[in-house]
């Protein structure tokens, strides 16, 4: 990288990388809490399970989205010299900087089958469903400024595109990169 260069990650892509590491674990948990009659029975877990579900997925997807829609109001061009980080390795940061979380959140919601069968997987899978819709929404603001948003990666703090020491995003243009608004993967 040249002088002043920054490397560059993509917010939807930061967002959406944890998605999927907790909606699968999620679901799997809730498939084996589900087998275990716990003790307030099945049904019971079942139904406190989705609508921690419902919960967990609105206050995850809506959370700080007013500090993510300043960040990107604000936002200022990519310089040339500026070093895009493509998708994969972002997402690969991202979770392994959180695999041992991760890994404790799986091993907790399995556990809590004890007393509420699967409600732990549903509310593990409601984080992953609202990070899903968080990118979403990032996404349709790209498509909306025909633009891409980027965040510094020695700013972004334990995975947070909009934490405390992010002061403003970075643009591109919305071909640049490798992957699609949303920080799903880019057709070929």
């Amino acid at each position: 990288m040249g002088r002043g260069a920054q490397s560059l990650a993509r917010v939807a892509v930061i967002v959406r990388a944890g998605a999927a590491p907790m909606w699968w674990p999620g679901l799997l948990a809730a498939a084996i809490g589900a087998l275990v009659p716990g003790l307030t029975g099945r049904r019971i877990g079942l139904l406190t399970g989705a609508a921690l579900f419902l919960v967990t997925m609105a206050v995850v997807a809506l959370a700080r989205g007013g500090r993510y829609a300043a960040l990107a109001r604000g936002a200022t061009r990519a310089g040339r010299t500026d070093f895009l980080q493509d998708r994969a390795a972002t997402a690969r940061n991202w979770r392994r900087g959180h695999r041992w979380w991760l890994l404790g959140a799986f091993l907790v919601a399995v556990a809590s089958a004890c007393v509420l069968p699967g409600a732990g997987g549903l509310l593990l899978a409601g984080a992953g469903a609202g990070l899903w819709a968080k990118a979403v929404r990032i996404g349709q603001w790209e498509r909306r400024d025909d633009a891409l948003y980027w965040v510094r990666t020695d700013r972004v703090e334990r995975g947070r595109p909009a934490g405390k020491q992010i002061e403003a995003y970075r643009t591109t243009g919305p071909v640049a990169g490798d992957a699609a608004p949303g920080g799903a993967r880019r057709s070929r």
